[in-house]
C-alpha cells in the first residue's frame, strides 16, 4: 500500500497528481473556512454587532490551539512525507508515539492558564464592557475543548503527509458539518447566544478526533501507525518539533497581529470599525481556503519527491500549484472588487457603509491574487527540510512589520493607516519569501548536479 502510494506521487503526471490531491483537500478546507465564516455570519444575523466584535477579540486566541496542531500535525506530516521517500520504516514506526507525546504535553501546557487567564488576555486584545464579556465567555468555552481541537488537527494533517487527501477530508467533514448544524440551533433554537457558537465547535472536534483515531486503530494507514504508542524518541521529536515549527510560528505571529491590530483599531477607531475589520478579516481568510486546501496537497507531493531526490518534479510541482492557486482565486477577487458592499452585508446586513469603508475593504483585498506565492513558499520549504526561513519570515512578518508600522501609521492616517499598512506588509514579505524559495532551489539544483557527479560510471565488458 505504502509503495503503491509512494509511486503515485514520485512517477505519475504531476497535474494528475494535483487534482487527484487537491480537489479533496480544497473541499475540506472550504468547509473548513465555511465554519469559521458562518459563525461569523450567524453571530452577525442572530446576535448583534457587539458580539461580533467580541467573537473577533477571542478567535485570534483561539488560533494558538490551531497552532499547536499544526505544528504537531504539519511536523509530524512532513517527516512522515520524507520518510516514505526514503523509505525509512524506522521513523515511520516511531512517528505517532512522538507526535502525541507532543500533542497532549503541548495542548494542556496552553489549555490551563488560557482557561483562568480569558479575561486579562482578551483585555489584551482591546476588550472592555460587554464586547470583553462576550470575548472571555466564547473563549473560556473554546479552551475546554482545546484538546480535541489540537488532536483531531494533528492526525488529520498526519493523513495528508502520507497523501490521501480525499480520506482526510471524509474525516473532516464529520466534525465540521456537525458544527455547521450545532451552532445555529444553539444559538438560535436554545437561546445560549455566544456559547452556542463555541459549544457547536467543541462538539464538531470531539467528532474529528474520534474519526481520525479510528482511521489508525483500525490499520487503514499506509505506514506502520502505532495509534495507541506513546514512546519518546530524540530524533523523530526533534524532527517534529523542527519540521512543524514554521506552522506554530505563524499562528503565533498572526497572533500578535492581531493584538496589534484591534489595539489600533480601538485607539483610533470605533466599535463599528472593529466590527468591520473582522467582517472583512472573515471574508479574507474565507476566499483563501482553496489555498490552503493546495497547500495541504502540495506538501507530500514535495515532501515525498524531495526525499526520493526527484529534485526536477520538487521544482515543476511548486510551479504548478502556484499557477493553479492564481487562477482559482482570481475570479472571486475580481467578483469581490466589483462587488464589495454584497460581500459585507453577508456578514453585517443592517451595517450603514460608508465610501471609505469600501476603499478601505479593497485596499485590504488588493494582495489577494499574489497570496499563492506565499502559501506555496510557507508549504514548500519545511517540505524540503529547510524551515528556517518560512520560520524568521514569519516572525519577521509581525515583530519588525507589523508593531510598528501598526503602532505609528494609525496614529498619522487613522483607520486607513490600518489596511494601507497591512496591504504593504503582504507585499514586502511575499518579496523576501519568493527570494528564500529561488535562493533553496539554486541549492537543488547544485545539489542534483553533485549526486550526478558522485555517480560512478558503467562498466563495460
Amino acid at each position: 500500500m505504502q509503495n503503491s502510494q509512494k509511486g503515485f506521487l514520485v512517477s505519475d503526471r504531476l497535474s494528475k497528481i494535483m487534482w487527484s490531491l487537491s480537489l479533496p483537500a480544497i473541499a475540506a478546507m472550504v468547509l473548513f473556512g465555511l465554519n469559521a465564516f458562518m459563525d461569523t455570519v450567524y453571530i452577525g444575523q442572530l446576535l448583534n454587532e457587539t458580539a461580533l466584535a467580541g467573537v473577533a477579540l477571542a478567535y485570534p486566541l483561539t488560533s494558538i490551539m490551531l497552532g499547536l496542531g499544526t505544528w504537531a500535525g504539519t511536523g509530524a506530516g512532513n517527516l512522515l512525507s520524507i520518510a516514505i521517500g526514503k523509505d525509512d520504516r524506522d521513523t515511520q514506526e516511531k512517528l505517532l508515539g512522538n507526535a502525541t507525546i507532543f500533542i497532549f504535553v503541548s495542548s494542556l501546557i496552553f489549555t490551563i492558564p488560557g482557561f483562568f487567564a480569558a479575561e486579562p488576555f482578551i483585555r489584551l486584545m482591546g476588550g472592555s464592557g460587554e464586547v470583553l464579556e462576550y470575548g472571555v465567555e466564547y473563549f473560556q468555552i473554546a479552551m475546554i475543548g482545546a484538546p480535541f481541537w489540537v488532536y483531531g488537527l494533528s492526525l488529520n494533517f498526519i493523513v495528508r503527509g502520507e497523501g490521501k487527501m480525499k480520506q482526510a477530508a471524509v474525516m473532516m467533514s464529520y466534525g465540521l458539518g456537525l458544527n455547521l448544524i450545532l451552532s445555529p440551533l444553539f444559538m438560535g433554537v436554545f437561546n445560549m447566544g455566544i456559547a452556542g457558537a463555541a459549544w457547536g465547535t467543541n462538539l464538531g472536534m470531539m467528532v474529528y478526533c474520534i474519526v481520525g483515531y479510528r482511521y489508525f486503530k483500525r490499520g487503514r494507514a499506509s505506514f506502520p501507525a502505532k495509534i495507541n504508542a506513546v514512546a519518546y524518541d530524540k530524533e523523530v521529536f526533534s524532527s517534529i518539533t523542527k519540521l512543524g515549527f514554521p506552522g506554530f510560528i505563524m499562528s503565533i505571529m498572526g497572533l500578535i497581529q492581531a493584538i496589534v491590530v484591534f489595539n489600533a483599531i480601538v485607539r483610533v477607531g470605533t466599535e463599528s470599525d472593529l466590527a468591520f475589520f473582522a467582517a472583512a478579516n472573515r471574508i479574507q481568510l474565507f476566499l483563501m481556503t482553496p489555498l490552503f486546501g493546495l497547500m495541504r496537497a502540495l506538501q507530500p507531493v514535495v515532501g515525498v519527491n524531495y526525499g526520493a531526490r526527484k529534485y526536477d518534479r520538487v521544482k515543476k510541482a511548486f510551479n504548478l500549484f502556484t499557477r493553479t492557486g492564481f487562477f482559482i482565486i482570481f475570479p472571486f477577487w475580481v467578483f469581490m472588487m466589483v462587488f464589495p458592499e454584497l460581500s459585507i452585508r453577508l456578514v453585517l446586513p443592517d451595517m450603514a457603509f460608508t465610501p471609505t469603508d469600501i476603499f478601505h475593504f479593497r485596499v485590504y483585498m488588493i494582495m489577494l491574487p499574489v497570496l499563492p506565492v506565499v502559501f506555496m513558499s510557507l508549504t514548500f520549504l519545511p517540505a524540503i527540510d529547510q524551515p528556517r526561513f518560512a520560520s524568521l519570515i514569519g516572525m519577521a512578518r509581525q515583530l519588525i512589520f507589523y508593531v510598528p508600522v501598526m503602532w505609528f501609521l494609525p496614529g498619522i492616517l487613522g483607520i486607513e493607516g490600518i489596511y494601507f499598512g497591512a496591504t504593504g506588509i503582504d507585499l514586502v514579505v511575499t518579496i523576501f519569501l519568493v527570494a528564500a524559495v529561488w535562493w533553496e532551489m539554486r541549492r537543488m539544483t547544485q545539489k542534483a548536479e553533485k549526486e550526478e557527479d558522485e555517480v560512478p560510471p558503467l562498466k563495460v565488458s
